[in-house]
C-alpha cells in the first residue's frame, strides 16, 4: 500500500518529538504531516515548523500547517488545512496560490459541495469514532465518504478516533488518507514508532 497516513502532531512538542518523527518517517507510510498546536504562540510555532520542516523534507512528506496560511507562506511549507471557523478558503488560495489548501468539512454534504466548488486539495470529513483530540466533536455517518467519491475526485482525509481495528474499514469504503493522532502521541502502552506500525504491518 501506497502512502495513506495524515499524522498530526502531538498538541505539546516535547523533547523527543523529533526523534520520535523521524523513526516515523522513516517507515515511508506518511504522506502529510500536520503542525497543530492550538495554545502555542505563532513565534514558537514558527520555530517548531521550521525543525520539522527539515525532517519532513528528508523524507518527501508534505508539511501542512493547521489554521495559519502566513505561518504556511513564511516557512514556505507544503500547504495549510482550515477548518469552518478559521481563516476563509478564499484568502488561504489568494496567499498560498498552488500550495495545499485542505478543508475541514464535518459530515456535511452542504460543506462538501462549498469545498468542490472552491477547488480545495483535499476534504476531511469525520469525526467517525470517538476522538480524544476533538472529544465533543459530532460523528459523522459513514454513508458521507461514498457521497464524496460520487461527487469527486478530490482526495479525502477522514479523521476522528481512527485506530488499528477500524481503519481499514474506512479505506475500504473509498479514503484516501486516514488521520491519526491520539493512538501514536497519547498512547500509555506503545511509544510512537511502535503504534504506527500497528498501521503499517
Amino acid at each position: 500500500m501506497n502512502k495513506f497516513l495524515y499524522l498530526i502532531s502531538p498538541s505539546k512538542i516535547n523533547s523527543n518529538f523529533y526523534t520520535d518523527l523521524q523513526k516515523i518517517l522513516q517507515t515511508r507510510k506518511v504522506k502529510f504531516f500536520q503542525l497543530r498546536l492550538k495554545k502555542t504562540s505563532e513565534s514558537s510555532i514558527l520555530q517548531i515548523a521550521k525543525k520539522i520542516k527539515k525532517i519532513t523534507n528528508k523524507f518527501n512528506v508534505k508539511l501542512i500547517i493547521n489554521d495559519n496560511p502566513k505561518i504556511t507562506k513564511k516557512i514556505n511549507a507544503d500547504g495549510c488545512h482550515i477548518g469552518q471557523k478559521d481563516f476563509s478558503f478564499a484568502f488561504s488560495r489568494k496567499i498560498l496560490r498552488s500550495k495545499v489548501v485542505g478543508v475541514t468539512c464535518h459530515g456535511s454534504k452542504k460543506l462538501v459541495n462549498i469545498a468542490i466548488k472552491n477547488k480545495a486539495d483535499y476534504i476531511a470529513i469525520g469525526s467517525f469514532f470517538k476522538s480524544e483530540l476533538k472529544p465533543n466533536a459530532k460523528k459523522a455517518k459513514l454513508e458521507i465518504i461514498s457521497y464524496v467519491k460520487k461527487k469527486t475526485k478530490i482526495p479525502i482525509v477522514v479523521i476522528g478516533g481512527i485506530n488499528p481495528d477500524n481503519y481499514k474499514r474506512l479505506l475500504n469504503l473509498g479514503a484516501n488518507y486516514i488521520a491519526i493522532s491520539s493512538f501514536i502521541w497519547n498512547n500509555p502502552f506503545l511509544k510512537p514508532l511502535i503504534a504506527i506500525k500497528k498501521f503499517i504491518k
